[in-house]
């Protein structure tokens, strides 16, 4: 399952994006005027988060200081499922160009 969901329409004060990703898939560099959560449910990311590196697998969870630059892709070869929580009742999102870690 993948798809969007933010919360302004039912009164939610967050929003909430469910990823389904194939190895190599991630999105490029980008931030949020509000923090960012990542729980990752199966398979392996990896995350730039402003000058870091990280890879994380199922079962961790990943928070994104509000403001700051962050990526992320699968790096397979399994198929990544990952919820992300932005805490925000709308996506907020400046996108910074390539990240070129992908």
């Amino acid at each position: 399952m993948s798809g969007e969901w933010q919360g302004r329409a039912s009164g939610s004060r967050i929003s909430v994006i469910a990823n389904h990703m194939k190895s190599g898939e991630g999105a490029d560099l980008h931030r949020h005027p509000y923090a960012e959560t990542f729980v990752i449910q199966k398979g392996a990311v990896v995350f730039s988060i402003d000058a870091q590196t990280l890879a994380c697998r199922d079962g961790q969870i990943v928070v994104v200081p509000a403001g700051v630059a962050h990526a992320f892709w699968n790096p397979g070869p399994d198929i990544l499922e990952m919820i992300d929580i932005h805490e925000n009742d709308v996506f907020i999102t400046e996108w910074l160009g390539p990240s070129t870690s992908l």
